[in-house]
């Protein structure tokens, strides 16, 4: 790190030693000088990051794959020392393509490097006193949560002796939420009511089960007083809802490892296409979280109650609620979802089979091309569930065949399926309530 210094130094001792050998005064001169540039070269750089500060402000804390993430920095130079230059390195792991946009004009420059997510900029003639500020807009291609920082600032006297290093360590996170895109439809099994039961629980959604009344208490909506009991009664009464169990809609998807396929890419610059559209990694957990994630945004814009269930590195259960508070739930879990499960979906089935209530809507996304799989869905049908099947297409992904075939053999049992491969559209695959099955996959 101090090479520099150290050829600096030798030839410091070096021109001491022949001074005192030799008494030639071309010798004590170097050495004078080698002495003083070292003295001063270091005092200079002790002080080139003395009341430097930089402050990084993201416009949020969440973001989208395919979308931008805008952050904006902000550096100071708070002391009365003027500064030569200050580099400031941005080492987060959010991946995606970063661009940073400077003014060359205020005495700043940068740089991006794609493949390690490092964006670097560099302020010159930093006076007194002065700031300066940039943006960098990072176009998100993995979901997931990551570490905005830590910020390395870097300076140096003018001859690069003593170079100074400082790290600002990362104090924010960034979770990028999947990609989602918007559908027209999706084919939904006409359900049934069970004779006789009815789900008694309760939400704090209004649904158009009411459920019975009880009394006011603060914090509850005036939208849902019971005008007549309050009448009657000389005191607030409010309404109690239930949740419809034809409003439920369950999403599973199979998080095990040992039915995930992804194809190898050259690298992330594959994930945008010519026309600037922004294509999904070439994986089957990607689609499969982006189909779920379409999926839910697309029933929730409907008021229906939305739950999910995956078992990836643990077990998650998110239950059945509308409205945005549930948007948000059901992406952040999506977001961090990982294919490292080892429980395949025909487990899956078996054990949240039950908590599925009867004429409940479940759709299941899944790669697998196992008979033992299908077998559990059908078992589900049988029981007074609405399943429907979202089939990942391997061979499409670099797997084995055998989704068509599990596709046909779901249809003919009565199960609505929908077949998804790489390139395609999901909008067009999932949205269209008619799309026949022949015709799912795009060539």
């Amino acid at each position: 790190m101090f090479s520099r210094a150290r050829v600096i130094l030798a030839l410091f001792i070096i021109s001491l030693i022949g001074a005192r050998v030799t008494g030639r005064d071309l010798f004590y001169s170097l050495t004078y000088l080698w002495g003083g540039l070292l003295v001063v070269t270091y005092i200079w750089s002790w002080t080139t990051l003395k009341g430097v500060t930089i402050v990084r402000e993201p416009r949020s804390n969440r973001a989208q794959v395919g979308q931008l993430f805008i952050e904006r920095f902000t550096l100071s130079n708070l002391s009365r020392i003027p500064k030569l230059w200050v580099e400031t390195k941005d080492t987060s792991d959010l991946p995606g393509f970063r661009v940073t946009t400077v003014s060359f004009w205020l005495g700043l420059r940068g740089t991006s490097e794609i493949g390690g997510h490092q964006s670097v900029t560099v302020a010159s003639g930093f006076g007194r006193g002065q700031t300066r500020r940039w943006l960098t807009r990072t176009l998100c291609t993995r979901r997931g949560r990551y570490r905005l920082g830590p910020i390395t600032l870097c300076s140096s006297d003018p001859f690069g002796i003593f170079p100074r290093v400082r790290e600002i360590p990362a104090a924010h996170h960034v979770v990028v939420l999947p990609m989602t895109v918007p559908l027209e439809g999706f084919p939904i099994p006409s359900g049934r009511l069970p004779g006789g039961e009815a789900l008694r629980r309760r939400t704090h959604q209004i649904t158009p089960n009411a459920s019975g009344v009880r009394d006011y208490v603060p914090g509850d909506s005036f939208s849902r007083i019971h005008w007549r009991s309050t009448a009657r009664l000389q005191k607030l009464i409010v309404k109690e809802f239930e949740l419809d169990p034809l409003a439920e809609i369950w999403i599973i998807i199979d998080a095990a490892q040992s039915s995930q396929f992804e194809l190898q890419q050259p690298d992330e610059r594959a994930q945008v296409k010519n026309d600037g559209v922004f294509q999904l990694p070439p994986s089957t957990i990607e689609y499969g979280v982006t189909a779920a994630a379409s999926l839910a945004m697309h029933f929730l814009q409907l008021n229906r109650a939305v739950g999910f269930i995956a078992y990836g590195a643990a077990r998650q259960v998110i239950q059945p609620e509308p409205g945005e508070a549930q948007r948000l739930r059901l992406l952040e879990s999506l977001a961090v979802l990982n294919s490292v499960g080892d429980t395949p979906l025909q487990d899956v089935v078996k054990i949240e089979g039950p908590r599925i209530p009867q004429g409940a809507t479940a759709i299941f996304i899944t790669p697998s091309v196992s008979t033992d799989m299908l077998a559990g869905i059908r078992r589900l049908r049988h029981t007074g569930r609405q399943p429907v099947l979202v089939l990942l297409d391997t061979a499409s992904f670099g797997g084995p065949e055998g989704s068509h075939t599990i596709a046909e053999a779901a249809q003919r049992s009565g199960i609505t399926v929908r077949i998804l491969g790489y390139g395609d559209n999901l909008g067009d695959v999932l949205g269209s309530p008619t799309r026949p099955l022949r015709a799912q996959r795009i060539a």
